[in-house]
């Protein structure tokens, strides 16, 4: 109450600066700080977090457009989880909030609270959705589509409304760190190509909860193991480019014959391909698309990310990597 009543004196208690959690409830602050900061020479005078990136990007957009930096710090990436034990499931089903990481922490019970808290509170701050129920359901159903192309016309049909609330309800869950869309690459090769995104969730514990998984177990046998493996993966190198302050280069493609690769990095001069396999058994037809993309391309390389063991450098330039050295100091793929 302090801060929306009195910004100017609250800001005041904090001469050295601070760092102010959740500020995009308080939009009364922006005005405030943009006076301080352009009284100030020092840098970094105050952190902004903030869980809702919509809100907070629209205040900051009108109060302090050019006196910031932005950083988007998502769940743990594996590389920051290596030293827990758990298998590739365990960690599918855990995901990479941190407080799960502490000793007794239920991920079924956290999730569960997760998703209750998210929709009663963030959702309606962000907009006003009166059909709580609906749009629960609706998330439930992005969960099933984790690694498809998004058909918002099909999923429409599915929850029950229009196609423009679906695009306001995905603009929702992006601006609030729930799921992302992987770009198709612009690139054609002379193909005609897919140019619908394909739905990501952030975090794949959050995805497993919504997909009513109960505990990893489950993982083995579940129809959307392969896709939450792959969620896993390209969040994980999402992640890693963002914790270095990097823009996101990731992209897939596909043409319209079914020709496809999972991840491809876009540095420009260079594009990497990646494909992403579950299985822990490398088998030829891992192959089949990179070697597709050799002859298109007339490149060379590429990584096959998977959830084996062991790791295999190929004559054709093509690296296997377990899923457990993925974005390790020795094998930085991004």
């Amino acid at each position: 109450m302090y801060a929306t009543e009195d910004p100017r004196g609250f800001l005041a208690n904090y001469p050295e600066g601070a760092v102010l959690d959740e500020v995009q409830r308080v939009p009364q602050l922006f005005s405030y700080l943009q006076q301080i900061l352009d009284e100030s020479a020092t840098n970094g005078l105050f952190i902004l977090t903030g869980s809702n990136n919509f809100l907070l990007q629209e205040n900051i957009s009108q109060s302090l457009a050019g006196r910031v930096a932005y950083l988007n710090l998502l769940p743990l990436t594996l590389n920051e989880i290596r030293g827990t034990e758990g298998s590739v499931n365990q960690h599918i089903f855990k995901g990479g909030y941190p407080y799960l990481y502490n000793d007794g922490a239920d991920p079924t019970r956290w999730y569960a609270n997760y998703i209750r808290t998210y929709i009663e509170r963030d959702v309606r701050l962000i907009k006003n959705i009166t059909n709580l129920v609906t749009f629960e359901r609706f998330i439930k159903l992005c969960a099933g589509r984790i690694g498809q192309l998004l058909n918002m016309n099909s999923l429409a049909v599915e929850v029950g409304v229009d196609t423009k609330t679906i695009g306001a309800w995905i603009g929702v869950l992006e601006n609030s760190f729930v799921l992302f869309r992987l770009q198709p690459h612009h690139k054609n090769f002379n193909k005609r190509v897919v140019k619908m995104p394909k739905l990501y969730f952030y975090d794949t514990g959050l995805a497993a909860a919504l997909l009513g998984v109960q505990n990893s177990n489950q993982i083995d046998l579940h129809p959307f193991k392969c896709a939450l493996f792959e969620n896993m993966i390209i969040v994980d190198l999402l992640k890693t480019r963002f914790n270095k302050a990097k823009t996101n280069n990731l992209y897939f493609w596909r043409d319209n014959t079914g020709n496809e690769i999972d991840l491809l990095i876009d540095n420009g001069l260079e594009m990497i391909p990646i494909e992403i396999k579950s299985g822990q058994t490398v088998t030829n037809d891992y192959f089949k698309g990179l070697l597709y993309w050799k002859k298109l391309t007339k490149t060379e390389g590429g990584y096959i990310i998977y959830g084996g063991n062991t790791l295999q450098k190929r004559s054709n330039a093509i690296t296997v990597l377990p899923y457990t050295l993925s974005n390790t100091p020795d094998y930085e793929i991004v």
